[in-house]
């Protein structure tokens, strides 16, 4: 097994903590990033203690993914540091920041759609979280039953519904064994009833000890399923805190509803 992840087996359950003491799970102090002229990130600072489940929102462009491309080592910043439980990952590639627990989704299903669910499933806890063949195949019939894909486990991925393969998009990402979930818009173009399925999956994942960040535009759905809101605009963080409060705020009623603020007398 890989040295990154020295205690992660299959018979462990996904996401559980081993203290229930709140601690410093993931740190990005000062992070940028540029393209040419368009700053994505400018100079971020973000702390997610382990446990917690925080949802992003924000306008179009105001740098969302980039901060979750940054996080997993598909970006490199320009600038700051990026700490998960202490240890500095900015320079290690994605692949070694997923063995050492830091699983994503994509916008976009990235299913390898001639394998089956299942093989998809088995790929992504042998490569991404450096398991045995056999450790392996148990992780991935853990993570079908956890997402409710166990009936389509010999499916090709390219046959599933956008639910099933937004479903597998989750499955994937947990058979690496990760101790930070990145959500990226898994319920974008979902109905309300398979929104509300969903979120039942994610909410049973947190109760269950996983810390999640979750970037989302069906606001409903993610303030049901986080206790904690981060709203960025123009790459930096403008508003942090309860989602009701941070829903309030007249900068985010701003920038992503587009209602400028009432003047006072």
């Amino acid at each position: 097994m890989s040295e990154d992840h020295p205690r992660r087996t299959a018979a462990d359950p996904v996401g559980r903590s081993e203290s229930s003491e709140p601690s410093e799970l993931l740190s990005l102090v000062d992070v940028s990033k540029r393209f040419g002229r368009v700053l994505v990130a400018d100079r971020l600072s973000l702390r997610v203690d382990e446990g917690e489940a925080v949802g992003v929102v924000g306008p179009n462009g105001a740098g969302k993914t980039s901060l979750f491309s940054i996080i997993s080592g598909d970006l490199g910043a320009d600038a700051g540091r990026i700490t998960l439980a202490g240890r500095d990952v900015g320079g290690l590639d994605p692949a070694r920041r997923s063995r050492l627990g830091i699983g994503r989704t994509y916008q976009v299903p990235r299913p390898f759609e001639n394998l089956t669910v299942f093989e998809n499933a088995l790929v992504a806890a042998e490569q991404g979280g450096a398991l045995a063949r056999h450790a392996a195949r148990d992780r991935a019939v853990e993570v079908l039953d956890r997402a409710g894909l166990t009936d389509v486990a010999n499916v090709p991925a390219g046959r599933l519904t956008l639910l099933r393969r937004k479903r597998l998009e989750v499955a994937r990402a947990l058979a690496t064994g990760p101790r930070l979930l990145l959500l990226d818009e898994v319920a974008g173009g979902l109905t309300d009833p398979e929104v509300d399925e969903l979120l039942a999956m994610v909410t049973a994942l947190h109760a269950d000890g996983l810390t999640i960040v979750w970037i989302e535009h069906v606001v409903h759905a993610l303030t049901r399923g986080v206790r904690r809101l981060v709203c960025l605009a123009g790459g930096r963080i403008i508003a942090d805190g309860r989602p009701a409060e941070v829903l309030a705020a007249d900068a985010v009623r701003e920038v992503y509803f587009g209602i400028e603020p009432e003047l006072t007398p």
